[in-house]
């Protein structure tokens, strides 16, 4: 703090402290006229209400020197008065840093013993599961949504229906959380024209068993062979080395009817989900897995 503001903190202080006590004493000491039966001869309501004069309860007297007693001592302890640091020598700092070791040594003696079992066995860990459903809605559940159900506005694919655009093993789920993932579908409508983004969307549409004009569909599967295959191969069941979406499953990252698809292809998609590396240990990433690897495997068990 630099002596300009520590001066002026320092005033401030002495102001409010100085006339707050000067009022209190002043209130104290000072004798207000009366007339023989007490009153100050102020009436209201017609003569109905008279202003009396009591002394300040003693109860009130004694609470409030003890507040001033106990804001002085605070200044004196304790930083507030300026730059002054106060004799016990307390910072928020010391006590941040003092009760982060304090915790990081709590997290540890949980997180140790886990380091020793895989993400497989601690996605049926009841511990794991529930330190990894926290993680992921303090960090993850902005995006994925708070039952990881994913969100199409963003792109945030669903983490709980078994479909993966880059693997749903374990540690694939554990490099996304941690290196992170980015996919870019370049946009198609200056090489197919308005209506081959259509043709296109059409037959994409049929793959997941949308009804489409035979037409458009026949033409929309030869455009696609020529130009989409690349990266969702033949099928159209996608590609999880290049993150490239399965088109056949009616699983959408951004929404799965006509008008979403041919945005899509028209104008392309830029999904990105960054690295958690730097704000998550491993060991925090690998529960957070654990938990989202529980939840595609309670789908797929369920059927979902």
């Amino acid at each position: 703090m630099s002596t300009f503001w520590s001066g002026w903190v320092m005033f401030l202080i002495v102001l409010n402290l100085g006339i707050t006590l000067f009022l209190f004493v002043l209130s104290l000491r000072l004798q207000i006229p009366t007339q023989a039966d007490g009153t100050t001869g102020h009436v209201w309501a017609h003569g109905v209400l008279r202003e009396g004069v009591r002394k300040l309860p003693l109860w009130w007297v004694m609470f409030s020197i003890a507040m001033f007693l106990i804001g002085f001592g605070y200044l004196a302890l304790y930083p507030g008065f300026g730059a002054f640091k106060g004799t016990l020598g307390w910072t928020s700092a010391d006590e941040l840093r003092q009760d982060t070791l304090t915790n990081d040594a709590k997290l540890e003696s949980v997180l140790q013993p886990m380091r020793a079992q895989t993400i497989a066995a601690l996605s049926v860990d009841p511990g794991a599961v529930s330190m990894g459903d926290r993680l992921y809605q303090d960090n993850c559940a902005a995006c994925h949504g708070t039952t990881a159900q994913g969100n199409t506005v963003v792109g945030a694919p669903n983490l709980t229906d078994g479909d993966w655009l880059y693997g749903g093993d374990t540690e694939t789920i554990l490099a996304s959380i941690l290196e992170g993932r980015g996919g870019v579908m370049p946009g198609w409508e200056g090489a197919l024209g308005r209506d081959g983004v259509s043709e296109v969307a059409s037959y994409v549409l049929s793959l997941g068993g949308v009804k489409a004009p035979p037409d458009w569909v026949a033409a929309g599967k030869t455009r696609f062979e020529t130009m989409c295959i690349a990266c969702h191969g033949a099928d159209g069941r996608g590609n999880p080395t290049l993150g490239a979406p399965n088109l056949t499953d009616a699983r959408w990252l951004y929404g799965g009817d006509f008008a979403s698809v041919t945005q899509s292809i028209r104008h392309g998609r830029s999904g990105i989900m960054p690295p958690w590396r730097h704000r998550l240990s491993k060991d925090q990433a690998r529960v957070i897995a654990a938990w989202v690897y529980a939840k595609s495997q309670r789908e797929r068990a369920g059927g979902g």
